[in-house]
């Protein structure tokens, strides 16, 4: 009885950490990902990145009922496994939600709706650049939505999380590589480059609009302003954008002189008027400005 109530438990802990509303877009994530590999990408022999480009080439060089939707749960779902580790039940649970409804709606789209998707694409015909370009979009949407509700789209990425540190790269080096592999052995498989070089157009389309979406336009950016006038530009800086600011104590490390570090965040469009409040206030202080790929923060606007 106390190892099924113990089951019992963990059960309902587990449950308690899925949303609904995660579901609903991560179905809609898979959707938009297999119109726009669907409809736009594979009827013309172009080729998504990561194991979706993978699935899709496998399709091409196996037989018939070796379909996309096949090599989608084949190649994904054993990677996702491998990688709750590392990334965590939720994840890997949302993770696969995504990829089986992706591989489901792309089984339908090619084989079940009355959709011509054999030889072109229904919305821009055999017209390259518009497929790469449009499909690379749209399956960028899909993607981007569900990395933004806690999930992935492709098992590639979590597999670059696990080993890209181990040999020394970043994840979007690791990714990068493989992606450009892959398109390597398209071209030698196909006997042609000009499919795999618009592939790459996808590819760089996709990356740009997953950015996109998960960050969206209000990109927020941080800046330390090392200075001798901390009130007149703290005060500037808090009247001007209504927002709060930290306060460093800093010693020189040559001159020995006491300063004042001021650590704010702002959004992009305030960021050109930051520089010229604080070069109006004093002109010798030492401002670095970075990009800032998260933030958090309470319920107050001021610190």
């Amino acid at each position: 009885m106390k190892a099924i109530r113990r089951c019992w438990t963990n059960c309902v802990s587990y449950f308690r950490n899925f949303s609904a509303l995660n579901f609903a877009f991560l179905l809609l994530a898979g959707i938009v990902n297999a119109i726009g590999v669907t409809i736009f990408i594979a009827p013309v022999q172009l080729y998504d990145s990561g194991i979706s480009g993978t699935s899709i080439l496998l399709s091409q060089i196996t037989p018939e009922y070796l379909s996309l939707s096949f090599f989608l749960l084949i190649l994904n779902i054993p990677l996702l496994m491998y990688g709750m580790k590392k990334q965590g039940v939720v994840f890997t649970v949302y993770a696969i939600f995504a990829v089986s409804t992706y591989a489901v709606t792309a089984w339908l789209i090619t084989d079940v709706l009355p959709v011509d998707v054999s030889i072109a694409s229904p919305l821009a015909g055999t017209d390259l650049f518009l497929c790469a370009i449009f499909g690379g979009i749209i399956s960028g949407i899909g993607s981007g939505i569900a990395i933004r509700y806690g999930g992935a789209m492709d098992g590639i990425e979590v597999i670059a999380v696990i080993f890209a540190k181990r040999i020394g790269m970043s994840v979007g080096v690791f990714v990068m590589i493989f992606n450009v592999m892959l398109y390597i052995i398209c071209g030698v498989v196909l006997g042609s480059w000009i499919l795999p070089l618009y592939s790459i157009v996808t590819y760089a389309a996709a990356s740009k609009t997953v950015d996109f979406v998960v960050d969206g336009l209000d990109l927020a950016k941080s800046a330390m302003i090392v200075t001798t006038k901390p009130d007149e530009i703290g005060k500037a800086i808090s009247n001007e954008f209504k927002i709060g600011l930290t306060v460093i104590p800093a010693t020189g490390f040559y001159s020995g002189e006491q300063k004042t570090v001021l650590y704010a965040v702002v959004n992009q469009f305030q960021i050109t008027r930051l520089k010229k409040m604080i070069q109006s206030i004093d002109k010798d202080a030492y401002v670095t400005i970075a990009l800032v790929s998260d933030l958090i923060h309470g319920s107050k606007d001021r610190t």
